[in-house]
């Protein structure tokens, strides 16, 4: 429980940052219509499931349709 708490003002904004940007994946998922590859189905399904920073990075490397 000690190293736990030792880590914790380091885990705290990592937490924030991954929360902030799983929100704004899916905002961006939910209000836009055109994908450079797959649907919205699998974008948020990737985006929800891959939350440690892998799903977002994905849809907006490989799936964000630049406009």
């Amino acid at each position: 429980m000690d190293k736990l708490l030792e880590f914790l003002p380091f885990l705290i904004p990592l937490v924030i940052a991954q929360v902030a940007l799983l929100g704004y994946t899916i905002y961006h998922i939910l209000t836009h219509k055109t994908y450079k590859r797959g649907d919205r189905t699998l974008w948020l399904i990737v985006s929800i499931i891959g939350m440690e920073f892998i799903g977002p990075i994905l849809y907006f490397t490989l799936g964000k349709e630049d406009i």
